[in-house]
């Protein structure tokens, strides 16, 4: 049933490949790859690694919730305790949680790399950018807030943020196939005029190209299988990547309009990407090229979806009566 439904959308050019899992923490209900990495290219096989794109950001969330944990932060530190060089900025009062929630007032998708092409310029660019909305005042989407996040997580533990996710997420969960790019066997995305190719392997957000690949919002490649394996540990209850309390705290919703975890989407009801079959209790991250993971904690069940819809343009909007109809299907699985 999934199969045939994702394999209409191939034919129709919704993307040139998908891959799916659904399941719950002891097994697998349904799961496949269809398609190629690219039109006219080879297979998307098992190993085939798919830009996750903006599913980077609660991965990045984890790490900063298990940092929490250990004492590293906290998540009412304001932005200046980890990154000085916002002291006595309009950003100096955002805090930890805030950035996590959206409500950091920081602005939602902008293209600075138009006219910031290095990461020096492009960083320099979010801390002199005045606010458009003051801290804690409304839930924007914002990118910027988790490339800020990510660099937090870096200065507070010492360390780098790809070591950061291998360390705290991917090792544990069992994702050894999962990193920053860029990487081997990847799905391609755009044909990206930018860089006057068929970007495939790096990044495919232009900011984090910018920043080198290695960043909070974007950046994550993984193969079909670790999506998987972390979706079996979230529908698990998170062990051992966090401890029970810590894991409810991050998933409860705690904004109203789009409602937003620490580092979770909500199921916004109505205008869900999943539509309205999954449970009210619903929490995952969709990420522009395409991919998704979702889990319902009450059913015990998670949802992953990948695909490369942006290629070979980001035109059109064909995945979003895909994603919903997927999901709706999923959540019938016996």
């Amino acid at each position: 049933m999934l199969a045939d439904l994702l394999a209409r959308a191939r034919d129709a050019r919704v993307f040139s490949a998908a891959a799916w899992s659904v399941g719950t923490a002891d097994g697998v209900l349904d799961r496949g790859v269809l398609g190629t990495r690219w039109h006219d290219g080879p297979p998307a096989g098992e190993t085939s690694r798919w830009d996750l794109a903006s599913v980077t950001k609660p991965v990045v969330g984890i790490v900063v919730a298990a940092l929490a944990e250990r004492g590293v932060l906290a998540l009412d530190d304001p932005l200046p305790r980890h990154l000085p060089a916002y002291a006595g900025t309009d950003k100096a009062s955002i805090t930890v949680r805030q950035l996590l929630l959206h409500t950091s007032g920081l602005p939602g998708g902008t293209p600075l790399w138009r006219a910031h092409a290095t990461r020096e310029a492009l960083l320099e660019a979010i801390r002199t950018t005045p606010l458009p909305a003051a801290p804690g005042t409304r839930v924007e989407y914002s990118s910027q807030g988790f490339i800020l996040l990510g660099l937090i997580a870096s200065a507070a533990a010492g360390t780098p943020l790809d070591r950061l996710v291998a360390d705290l997420v991917t090792t544990p969960a069992g994702m050894p196939g999962t990193g920053f790019g860029p990487v081997a066997d990847a799905v391609a995305t755009e044909d990206c005029p930018w860089r006057g190719r068929v970007v495939c392997g790096q990044v495919h957000d232009e900011n984090a190209v910018v920043l080198g690949g290695i960043c909070g919002h974007a950046g994550l490649f993984a193969p079909l299988g670790d999506v998987e394996r972390l979706g079996r540990v979230l529908a698990g209850g998170a062990a051992p990547l966090l401890k029970p309390a810590t894991h409810a705290e991050m998933i409860t919703v705690r904004t109203a309009g789009l409602r937003r975890g620490l580092g979770w989407q909500g199921l916004d009801v109505p205008g869900s990407p999943v539509g309205t079959a999954l449970e009210p209790d619903a929490y995952g991250h969709t990420g522009f090229t395409g991919t998704s993971l979702w889990v319902e904690p009450a059913r015990g069940r998670y949802y992953v979806l990948l695909t490369n819809r942006v290629h070979p343009t980001r035109s059109g909007d064909a995945i979003a009566a895909v994603r919903r109809e997927f999901h709706d299907a999923a959540a019938r699985l016996g």
